[in-house]
């Protein structure tokens, strides 16, 4: 289980569809997301609405407490992709990047 994140530890914070509680922690944005994906740097705020309000919601891959949220049109790309992790509380954004390609088994 990865470890409590404080208050003034978080970069942002919304609420999935669920109404569960959803933080970046500020040390995973700032040295892992602005690393990995510098391109989402000014996409904070996409980030965060991608978790309150996705276009499509989907389970991520080989990991059963995970959710891929998808916002069209957002970001730095045709898509944007979050993965939350509810493997913890509060849940948490562990990746968030742009994506082309529509969702697997996307349909409007």
């Amino acid at each position: 289980m990865l470890p409590n994140v404080t208050d003034e530890a978080i970069a942002g914070e919304a609420r999935d569809p669920d109404c569960k509680r959803v933080v970046v922690p500020r040390p995973l944005w700032e040295e892992k997301l602005l690393r990995d994906h510098p391109e989402i740097g000014p996409h904070l705020a996409d980030v965060l609405r991608a978790v309150a309000e996705p276009d499509h919601v989907a389970v991520d891959f080989g990991y059963e407490q995970r959710r891929r949220y998808y916002l069209q049109d957002a970001g730095p790309s045709r898509w944007l992709l979050v993965v939350v992790s509810y493997e913890q509380e509060p849940a948490r954004v562990i990746t968030a990047f742009g994506n082309r390609k529509d969702p697997p088994s996307w349909s409007k």
